[in-house]
């Protein structure tokens, strides 16, 4: 059980009238989301905590870690954004001392559990004396992301960030660029932008390809249906054709058929009146002959 908390987690009657001092401590280079769950961890350790938050400054930190990306003021006033910070000390020591802890009343130390190595060159860990006082908290990083991550990102595409900071307006003098790099650069990203309309062209084709193959497939599979089905359609359509057809026929046939009946008619109405005429004349004159007497015939022979 640790000397200033209880079994329940809750704080000692050393500082349970007051919140609990909490001290992190780190880089915070290119303060990220994975900075900030440390912090909030540390900050919720206890129901009330004031949490401070020691950042070495460049000196420090290039001598024992390397070359920082932000300047110690930037990463200090990154720490006073986040909320779960109630104090920055900034030229924070590389190792923590009883003399520091005091002079600050800490009451514990968070961090996560990994060993970070101190200033001696002996590869001891950092935290080596704040874990045997039983004033150490643990935290947990956060897999995934990191500051060495991120500047991993940065070099694996240098030269897009390069070109699109000219791109911007920066001056290759201004980036650290030779004059021929430069070229070699925008060369380089022409060429590439080119491959990219060029696959983008080709997933298109591509694309149409499947669609007229899948279209073919389905036409295919539904061939013998779609041709009898047309093959009905034009029977019946056929079928219907020749109905016309001989409908008209038979209907101009009918009218022709009358008319020339109606002809007929007329013709023998014509020659019954001829034939009665012509009998009734011969009638006539054969009575005529049998009245005339034979003198008379005989005065017309003389003649």
């Amino acid at each position: 059980m640790d000397e200033k908390q209880d079994v329940n987690g809750n704080q000692s009657d050393s500082h349970k009238n007051r919140p609990a001092r909490v001290y992190a401590d780190g880089i915070y280079d290119l303060f990220h989301f994975g900075h900030a769950r440390s912090l909030e961890q540390a900050k919720k350790l206890f129901p009330h905590t004031y949490l401070l938050v020691g950042c070495c400054n460049d000196e420090t930190t290039h001598k024992y870690k390397g070359k920082t990306v932000m300047t110690e003021a930037e990463r200090y006033e990154s720490l006073r954004h986040c909320k779960w910070v109630d104090e920055v000390i900034p030229d924070a020591p590389w190792v923590v001392t009883q003399e520091f802890l005091d002079k600050h009343n800490i009451d514990y130390v968070a961090h996560d559990a990994l060993p970070y190595a101190d200033a001696s060159g002996a590869g001891k860990d950092v935290y080596e004396f704040v874990k045997k006082v039983g004033r150490f908290k643990e935290t947990k990083r956060t897999d995934g992301i990191s500051t060495s991550d991120i500047i991993m990102r940065i070099v694996k595409d240098y030269n897009q960030y390069v070109m699109r900071n000219l791109d911007r307006g920066y001056s290759r003098k201004e980036l650290g660029v030779s004059y021929v790099k430069e070229k070699r650069l925008r060369v380089n990203m022409r060429l590439k932008k080119l491959q990219e309309k060029v696959k983008e062209h080709q997933e298109k084709v591509g694309e149409k390809i499947q669609t007229v193959a899948m279209h073919r497939n389905e036409w295919v599979e539904n061939a013998d249906r779609w041709v009898a089905g047309f093959l009905e359609m034009f029977e019946e359509g056929c079928h219907k054709m020749g109905t016309a057809i001989r409908d008209r026929i038979q209907e101009r046939l009918r009218g022709q058929l009358s008319g020339d009946l109606l002809q007929n008619g007329k013709i023998d109405d014509e020659d019954e009146d001829e034939e009665y005429y012509y009998d009734y004349y011969d009638d006539d004159e054969e009575y005529y002959d049998d009245e005339e007497s034979y003198d008379e015939k005989e005065s017309k022979i003389k003649k």
